[in-house]
Formats: structure tokens, sequence, C-alpha cells
């Protein structure tokens, strides 16, 4: 049997981290996309051994950079032939953050980060998951949209440069554009092996001592006992998971999941399609020829 791969981005921490252990003991190669080559290599090295699985590598990404992307896809394409499942799950969202990051790229660095690289990414190894036998794209999106019922993609702003940053709304801009994309994606391929699937991630449980060690202690605080509600990153990994590898979802597409046993909606401006055709032109427009 062929052996199946698998590339998740942002797998060094969190639920990236879980997946890939739960996705390397169904027997699929993991390839642990990451940006920082020590702390990638420090999970590698945990993942291989709470899998107990070998076929376990990192390769190095930042999902911010559009040259960096490019560099990993003809890189994995040069080692693989094919891909049969590709998880979006690196994100910028700094809760400290008061104002714009700029990328070498010059692009705001949440927007880029969580809605522009997947998008890249996804073209750049489209031919690899065609030519496997069920390839499958897996989006990831955010529970926390449903705060912001009316929220819309600021096509004339999407980076902030005119209206004030707030790094809530320009996380949860970015995964609205992702749920989009989504719906877009799954359209011209719904009659190809490659699915196309979103996931709307919910309150997950982080260490913030670790993570944000120069937070007012007041906020840290706060978001530990916002944590005590939260689920474990392995608990939510488990949908990661069950999309990735299971059977059930083998010609699901276009979806967008709450946990492996439900599906729910976005709302009705991220369903439709004209509203769609725009944020993905607006998407392209980034987009420099290689």
């Amino acid at each position: 049997m062929t052996e199946k791969i698998c590339i998740i981005t942002g797998a060094n921490s969190g639920i990236g981290k879980a997946a890939a252990i739960q996705i390397a003991q169904k027997g699929v190669r993991v390839i642990m996309a990451c940006r920082n080559q020590e702390r990638g290599e420090a999970a590698l090295h945990d993942v291989r051994a709470a899998s107990g699985s070998d076929a376990v590598e990192l390769m190095i990404v930042d999902m911010s950079l559009q040259a960096s992307i490019r560099a990993f896809a003809k890189e994995f394409t040069a080692r693989y032939d094919t891909l049969d499942v590709l998880i979006h799950n690196a994100a910028a969202f700094d809760i400290r953050a008061t104002t714009r990051a700029i990328t070498e790229d010059g692009i705001e660095s949440i927007w880029a980060t969580n809605h522009l690289g997947p998008v890249l990414l996804s073209d750049l190894l489209l031919d690899a998951l065609k030519r496997s036998e069920q390839g499958r794209i897996i989006t990831i999106s955010s529970k926390g949209l449903v705060v912001y019922p009316f929220l819309k993609i600021d096509l004339d702003d999407p980076e902030f440069v005119k209206r004030k940053f707030s790094v809530q709304k320009a996380y949860y801009q970015s995964k609205l554009a992702q749920v989009m994309y989504t719906y877009w994606l799954a359209d011209p391929l719904k009659n190809t092996p490659i699915t196309v699937n979103a996931i709307r991630v919910t309150n997950v449980r982080i260490d913030v001592d670790t993570r944000y060690p120069d937070m007012p202690k007041y906020k840290r605080r706060l978001y530990a006992l916002k944590s005590k509600a939260a689920i474990t990153p392995e608990q939510m990994a488990e949908t990661y998971t069950y999309l990735a590898t299971s059977a059930d979802v083998r010609t699901t597409t276009g979806a967008y999941f709450d946990d492996s046993t439900h599906m729910v909606s976005s709302s009705g401006y991220s369903r439709d399609p004209e509203h769609i055709a725009a944020v993905m032109t607006l998407t392209y427009s980034y987009f420099q020829p290689d």
C-alpha cells in the first residue's frame, strides 16, 4: 500500500503538534511545516516519541512570506510526487499586539499568514494533490466568528492601513476569508479526487505563561480563567485527524465542521458567490509571478 503524506503547517505546538502525533499514529507520513528551525526540531523529537513513528519530518516555511512558501513547495515536490493531505493550521494571532506588523513582502502579517499564505501554498501543491487517490485540503477558521455575525472583508482596506488596527478584527477577518476560500476552491475541484473542507476551531487551552511571558499579570489571569472552560489541543486535533484520515468524509467537500460529527453554516455574506468572487479577486492581486 502506498504511504500517505500529510503536511501540517504550524505543527510545532498546540493543535498542530497534537494533530501531527495523532495522524502519524494512523500510519501517515507527516511533514511538520514550521517557521523556526530550533522549535521545529524540538517538536519533531516530541512527535516522533509520542507517536512511535519515524515517518515524521520537519520542513521549514514562513507562511507570511511568498518566497518562503514557494521555496517550500519546490522542495516538497522535488522530494515527493504526491500529497494526500494539506492542513493549513499555521496562524498569526498575538493577543498582545496593538499595532500592525508588516512582513518583508510589505503586507500586514495576519492577512499574509492566515489567508494569503494558505491560498498560495494550496495553488503550488495542487498538482501533487491531484496525483493522490483522494487528496484533502483542510482550512482552519474560528468559532470566534460567531461574535462577529456581520463581519465582512474590507476589500478597500484588508490590511488596516486607513482604519484603526485591532488584532481581533484582523484575525477574524482572515479566518472569514479562509471560510470563503474553502467554498470557492471546493467548487472547481468537485469533479476531481480533491476535497476542501474547513474546521471551526473552538476555545482551546493554551499555556499563557509560556506563550505570553511578558503579558501583564492581570491579563494572564483572565486568560487562565478562560482556559478552564476550553478543550485541550488533543481534543481539537481529533477533528483534524478525522477530516484528514476518515473514509467517512471521502466525498465530503465544501463543508464547515464544528467537530467530527457536526457540520455548521457560516454567515450569509460568506456564502454569497459575488462576495466570494470579490474576496478571491482581491486575494490573487497580492501574488507575484515566481
